[in-house]
């Protein structure tokens, strides 16, 4: 016998309850352009990364929306920051985030902590070497902070602005060894090591990325790594040298040890679906070809993490920044 139309309509009705749970449950996607925030200028480490991932996501058909590139390099990084934690709930905007997300709060007073955002995920971390010039007799770090000690504050440390990455390692170096340098803060990585190979400073404790064309050309040397391992790349960068060539800092006595982060933050207020949308992304993104050339040619550290091992993570990063930060005397 054929169903009343009461049955009828409620059997409809129940449908459109359960299509509509359906809905309601799907997976989030972008429905429009998402916006990579880079907190620094064109042209840096966190820029090209950047580059390097939108480039991957595009070719990889990733995502079905375009990525835009906003470099916001205002108060050391401080206008990126907080034009993300200003769009509270916008799953359409992301922070290129560095160890920059600590420290510039802790140096400046900016009314900000990581917790304001939602984390997403750790693609990499960045090495740290310690360069001085080719020409100079120096070839341990033992050797080179053996005369600083023995002329305090003669030698000039350069690095990438002040109380950020380069100079918390100048102060850490200084407190392991007792040397006394005077730092000289510049705009930018590439311009420290330019400085060094025109003898303007005598030693940067720089990114690879920043400072490779110049150690290929011979005019820089590496003395050390700032890591508790030596970098995992063979491949010869220099006629002699690969980056797994270079001795850790601490083989030669100098017991510093400093990455930094390279990360992926949402604004506050956004859904879980929103947050799981570019974990998965990222997953799909470090697997890509083009991103583990990056890793290798600028000799970054593999370090994929996200969810709450990331955010475990942060936790313990934030502190050891916060102990340095306040040894070197750069709290605000």
């Amino acid at each position: 016998m054929p169903a009343s139309k009461p049955v009828r309509a409620v059997a409809a009705a129940a449908i459109s309850l359960l299509a509509l749970a359906g809905v309601a449950h799907a997976d989030w996607a972008p429905t429009k352009a998402i916006e990579f925030v880079v907190p620094f200028s064109p042209g840096g480490a966190s820029d090209q990364m950047a580059r390097v991932i939108q480039a991957a996501i595009t070719k990889h058909e990733l995502v079905k929306v375009p990525i835009v590139i906003q470099n916001k390099a205002g108060a050391s990084g401080a206008e990126g920051i907080l034009d993300v934690k200003g769009a509270a709930k916008d799953a359409h905007k992301v922070l290129v985030a560095s160890t920059g997300i600590f420290t510039v709060p802790m140096a400046t007073g900016l009314p900000f902590n990581w917790k304001d955002l939602t984390p997403v995920g750790m693609v990499a971390q960045d090495e740290f070497v310690l360069w001085v010039n080719a020409t100079t007799p120096y070839k341990t770090s033992a050797d080179y902070i053996a005369d600083v000690k023995k002329n305090p504050g003669k030698f000039k440390m350069g690095g990438t602005s002040s109380k950020r990455e380069d100079q918390v390692i100048t102060a850490e170096v200084e407190h392991k060894s007792g040397a006394k340098f005077t730092y000289i803060p510049y705009k930018g990585g590439g311009e420290a090591s330019t400085q060094l190979v025109g003898k303007h400073i005598d030693s940067n404790p720089n990114n690879p990325s920043e400072s490779i064309a110049q150690w290929r050309a011979g005019q820089i040397r590496a003395l050390c790594l700032f890591s508790d391992k030596r970098s995992s790349y063979t491949t010869k960068v220099t006629d002699a040298q690969s980056w797994a060539d270079i001795p850790t800092c601490k083989e030669q006595g100098l017991d510093v040890t400093y990455n930094m982060l390279r990360g992926f933050f949402l604004p506050g207020g956004v859904s879980a679906d929103q947050s799981k949308f570019y974990q998965d992304l990222l997953t799909k993104v470090v697997e890509t070809p083009e991103f583990k050339e990056y890793l290798e040619k600028n000799a970054l550290r593999p370090d994929f993490m996200v969810g709450q091992k990331f955010v475990d993570f942060l936790k313990q990063d934030e502190a050891r920044h916060a102990e340095i930060m306040k040894t070197a005397g750069f709290m605000k």
